[in-house]
């Protein structure tokens, strides 16, 4: 069975599935005070600035208790991170939405529904292809259950295809965010409510600049306040929680437990909206749960290398940070400082984290 340790890193793709899920449903009442566009501006804005609060509010505390930003138990962004950053940022924040906005004017609901599935299938190629993560049967096997279930979910009777270039746009719109996945994972090391909030107030501004000059106007205080909380929480929460995932599950695994959002509003909007109970929606549910099931019941454990590195990040005094600390180091534990991981050779059930990312 596997440890509560091993399990952390699953709740927390899971949980932060469950977060962005409920945009959706929740959402659907904003829309008669902001226009699409507009809506979806305010609600990178609210993650971006609400997580900017609690950075901030964070410092102050720590910096009033005497402590130092290492204090705060996560590793700040550096320099090397910022390209890695803003790559990310590019793709999931500006042209991921924009190419998105292109393709629902041309596509049927149906079909867009359909074609949003691709995220998680883009993710996980990247990561298995480009970025070279390991790829299990087990977990390919629960990928491909989770993404028919999102299929199963999504068919609505069968999809229109309205001309290619909709469906292409909503397409590209998926790879983009399964590029924005993997560019993240590149700096999970780093802390999550600096790196969330930064992703949220650039792409928020982009995306206002983008829908202002489109004419979108804002019809009521309401939906503004309504989309700022929604996106701290749907958007914000989500997207700390999903780095967090990364860290400690590698780039496909996390899009897999992700993948299951959709699943999640859908259940979201029968229980909240009163919309009716489908066969869709526990099929789609079932496939869902086999898949989830089949990476949670995933054992990989093997005699592994890892090679001498020095990095930074938060961590725990474990099999594999044992070291020696320096006066300028942060006491306490879990906390966050640059060190030196020795060789090591052993074998222990793991995920493909940060510090387990060697060839197989």
């Amino acid at each position: 069975m596997a440890s509560p340790r091993i399990l952390s890193g699953p709740l927390k793709a899971l949980f932060s599935a469950a977060l962005f899920g409920l945009s959706a449903p929740l959402a659907k009442g904003l829309l008669a005070g902001a226009p699409p566009q507009l809506l979806a501006a305010l609600l990178y804005l609210g993650s971006g600035g609400g997580l900017l609060l609690a950075w901030l509010w964070r410092r102050a505390a720590t910096g009033a208790a005497g402590g130092t930003s290492a204090g705060t138990a996560e590793q700040p962004l550096a320099g090397r991170d910022l390209p890695w950053l803003a790559g990310a940022t590019l793709f999931g924040g500006v042209l991921g939405p924009l190419l998105l906005l292109l393709g629902l004017a041309r596509t049927p609901a149906s079909t867009t529904a359909l074609l949003l599935n691709l995220e998680g299938v883009f993710t996980a190629l990247l990561a298995w292809t480009l970025f070279r993560e390991h790829a299990h049967r087990r977990i390919v096997a629960g990928m491909a259950l989770i993404v028919a279930g999102g299929l199963v979910l999504s068919w609505e009777g069968g999809a229109g295809w309205a001309g290619a270039a909709g469906p292409l746009a909503i397409a590209a719109a998926c790879l983009c965010w399964g590029i924005d996945n993997n560019l993240t994972q590149r700096i999970a090391a780093g802390d999550p409510v600096q790196v969330a909030s930064l992703k949220g107030l650039v792409a928020g501004s982009v995306n206002l600049g983008i829908a202002l000059a489109l004419g979108a106007r804002v019809t009521g205080a309401g939906a503004v306040a309504g989309a700022l909380a929604l996106g701290f929480v749907s958007y914000g929460l989500s997207l700390v929680l999903f780095i967090l995932a990364l860290r400690e599950l590698g780039t496909a695994r996390t899009g897999a437990y992700f993948s299951t959002a959709p699943f999640i509003g859908a259940t979201a909007a029968v229980l909240l909206r009163g919309e009716p109970l489908t066969l869709a929606l526990g099929a789609g549910g079932a496939l869902m749960a086999a898949g989830v099931v089949l990476h949670l019941t995933e054992r990989h454990v093997h005699p592994h290398v890892h090679d001498a590195t020095t990095h930074a990040h938060r961590h725990v005094h474990d099999a594999h940070h044992a070291h020696e600390h320096g006066p300028n180091d942060p006491a306490g534990e879990p906390h966050a400082h640059e060190h030196t991981h020795a060789s090591i050779t052993h074998a222990h059930p793991h995920y493909p984290d940060l510090h387990h990312r060697h060839q197989h």
